[in-house]
């Protein structure tokens, strides 16, 4: 009697908990400004071609997103996680903490970081070198670590204008913050061959010294773009950093620079010959699909051949569709569940 007693009342217990997880009745995916657009998009017609609630949409970066996804599991946290890059292992750690354990990574298109002055402003073409050196707070100068030392961007690399260092972008919560300091000023370093070697042997190390960004150089603009490009449009001869699709928007506006010779377009972008390439994500809690109400329905929607395959819709709203073989890979990993492994780093 007592064990059947025990049976009824775990039941009960696990009923309760469903009922209180299901409460919200609606998909929430949180993160990524620069996801934020598109999954808006996906959730526009989502909630049209169902008839369900739409979902709940927020920009919060993507170290902001991940920090709320990891927080927990039930109604009080978000379903889907906006990235614009990996999730850290730290951030997998973070969230396995708090019972957040199964989760499905899904790539759902390329975006490229732009380099942006105003309309009527300098052309620029970057060497990544001349990146790491204009904005990293400490540069290799005759064979030793120093303060930047470097007040105009002439000063950093021959042929580029002498307009002073000054350039507005995301802050550390931003997937493109990490992307930038990546592909752009660790880049750069590695041109010099005793950072590169500094970087093969402590990895550790080698991020201390040139990830940091110079205060009196790099400003940190929060996460809205818009206000990056209106800051371009009021002060001449500085410099704005974000994605390329929102630069589609704003190409009346703004024109951008060329790195290594390569200017950003969905082509170079594609192809991975423009060197600010970055893939683009959106994380699933796996526990929640057939739990929140919508959910499953909401992510075949974002990764279908109509939202993010070639000619989709959110290509028309700047997303670069990825290779053929790997949207349906995508695809196929969400069908059968595939969760996320221990990330390395």
């Amino acid at each position: 009697m007592k064990k059947l007693l025990g049976t009824v009342a775990a039941a009960a217990v696990m009923t309760i908990a469903s009922q209180a997880h299901a409460a919200r009745d609606y998909v929430w995916a949180a993160g990524s400004s620069t996801v934020f657009p598109f999954s808006t998009r996906v959730a526009e017609n989502f909630a049209r071609k169902t008839a369900s609630k739409a979902p709940k949409v927020e920009s919060l970066g993507t170290g902001g997103g991940f920090k709320i996804f990891c927080g927990g599991t039930g109604e009080g946290f978000p379903d889907v996680a906006n990235a614009s890059r990996p999730m850290k292992k730290s951030e997998f750690d973070a969230c396995a903490a708090k019972g957040v354990k199964d989760i499905i990574a899904l790539k759902v298109g390329l975006d490229g970081i732009v380099i942006a002055t105003d309309k009527d402003g300098a052309d620029y073409n970057f060497k990544l070198e001349y990146l790491y050196l204009g904005l990293s707070a400490k540069v290799l100068r005759y064979g030793k670590f120093v303060p930047n030392p470097y007040k105009a961007w002439d000063d950093v690399g021959t042929g580029l204008p002498g307009n002073r260092i000054v350039v507005y972008g995301p802050p550390p919560t931003s997937g493109t913050r990490d992307a930038w300091v990546e592909l752009a000023i660790e880049a750069g370093a590695r041109k010099y061959p005793v950072l590169d070697e500094m970087r093969s042997n402590n990895e550790k190390g080698f991020k201390a010294l040139v990830d940091p960004l110079r205060a009196d150089g790099w400003i940190d603009a929060g996460e809205n773009d818009n206000a990056i490009v209106q800051t371009l449009t009021r002060t001449p001869g500085s410099l704005g950093v974000f994605g390329f699709s929102f630069y589609e928007e704003n190409m009346d506006k703004v024109k951008v620079a060329s790195v290594n010779g390569i200017a950003p377009t969905a082509a170079t972008i594609a192809n991975g010959s423009y060197p600010l390439s970055r893939s683009l994500y959106i994380y699933v809690k796996k526990s929640n699909i057939g739990v929140t109400p919508g959910l499953r329905e909401f992510v075949e929607e974002f990764l279908s051949d109509a939202a993010s395959g070639r000619g989709g819709y959110l290509q028309g709203r700047g997303l670069i569709p990825l290779p053929a073989g790997a949207h349906e890979a995508g695809k196929a990993s969400f069908k059968a569940g595939t969760v996320l492994a221990r990330p390395a780093s």
